[in-house]
């Protein structure tokens, strides 16, 4: 077994229960980490035989495109496609941080880390 990680995805998008969010949006950053068997891909030196990061990449920023009220369900997505569309992840996690939330305090960041298991 191995580990992928793309860490630190930035993105504009606008989710929230307020709607001053849906108009003005916020910044995000998308941490994805992916558990899989990575012996044969080290071997072969093959594309197609790892998960492609690029591919997690284009899942996360795709998903972040549809606005939802909770980052609870944006991570969800993302959990849910990234099983559906790559057969060789055994678990992932997700980590999606809104950047200077509108919570009235100084806060640097809410995070919201949600993990699946194949």
């Amino acid at each position: 077994m191995g580990i992928i990680q793309v860490n630190n995805i930035k993105l504009h998008a606008f989710h929230g229960c307020l709607e001053e969010e849906s108009k003005i949006g916020s910044e995000y950053s998308i941490d994805v980490q992916v558990v899989a068997d990575l012996r044969k891909s080290a071997r072969t030196d093959k594309l197609s035989d790892t998960v492609d990061y690029v591919h997690l990449n284009h899942v996360v920023k795709e998903e972040m495109a549809i606005r939802s009220e909770l980052l609870e369900e944006v991570a969800q997505r993302i959990l849910n496609r990234l099983f559906k569309e790559i057969r060789k992840i055994k678990k992932a996690k997700v980590s999606v941080a809104k950047i200077n939330p509108p919570i009235g305090g100084n806060v640097e960041e809410v995070v919201v880390i949600l993990t699946k298991k194949r």
